[in-house]
């Protein structure tokens, strides 16, 4: 049996966060939290079980589901943690179309992910939150998937990067609605946030935008 593996650490300011390693892909659910106890939920790609456990154990309340883009690993959990807890899920119109229906698969790992009742919150990008202590912005950031975005919160320096950027690396463009044109496009989009920046990737460690511009061949070269 494959057991998720839960990593804390606070930030310098007031968001806490809790990386979940879930699923066969070994994907990055977060749960972003502040001292209020007010949670964000990040990506709830596969079992629901040990993410509900986070909630539970810190005894958080969920404010909002936020999708940074519709891969399967990403969202197989979405629809059994808002049916235990409801709360509105924000997630990129393009993506939306495709991400619940039978093109998103990967049998014997993924069968099709089921749609929560509703999207509350279905994004185009540039949008800015401002709720239950959490500030934070929408970038759209297309080219792994058409509907992929980042979360952006400024007042602590953090970055839910999905599976656009990573340590060293960058996210595929060779799925169906990928292109590597729009990705470096949304790369220099990315590049311009401040160098202090500490990004948290859909997969693997984090990193820093000082770092990646330093050292990712993917941004240094531009």
């Amino acid at each position: 049996m494959k057991f998720s593996r839960w990593y804390h650490c606070a930030n310098s300011n007031m968001l806490n966060i809790t990386k979940i390693v879930v699923g066969a892909f070994d994907t990055n659910c977060y749960v972003a939290w502040t001292n209020a106890l007010d949670a964000l939920i990040i990506d709830p790609g596969a079992d629901p079980g040990a993410i509900l456990k986070i909630l539970s154990h810190c005894r958080l309340t969920a404010r909002a589901y936020l999708i940074t883009h519709g891969h399967m690993d990403h969202v197989s959990a979405l629809e059994p943690l808002w049916t235990q807890v409801k709360a509105p899920v924000a997630m990129h119109s393009a993506d939306v179309k495709w991400a619940f229906g039978p093109a998103n698969q990967l049998l014997p790992y993924f069968s099709v992910p089921r749609r929560p009742g509703d999207i509350d919150r279905v994004l185009t990008g540039g949008e800015k939150w401002d709720e239950e202590g959490f500030r934070y912005q929408v970038i759209h950031t297309p080219g792994h998937s058409p509907g992929g975005v980042c979360f952006y919160f400024p007042d602590d320096n953090v970055l839910f990067s999905g599976d656009t950027l990573f340590l060293g690396s960058v996210g595929r463009t060779d799925l169906p609605g990928g292109s590597m044109e729009r990705l470096n496009k949304s790369l220099k989009i990315l590049a311009a946030l401040p160098p202090q920046t500490r990004v948290c990737p859909g997969h693997g460690p984090e990193t820093t935008i000082a770092r990646e511009i330093e050292s990712n061949p993917f941004l240094k070269i531009r």
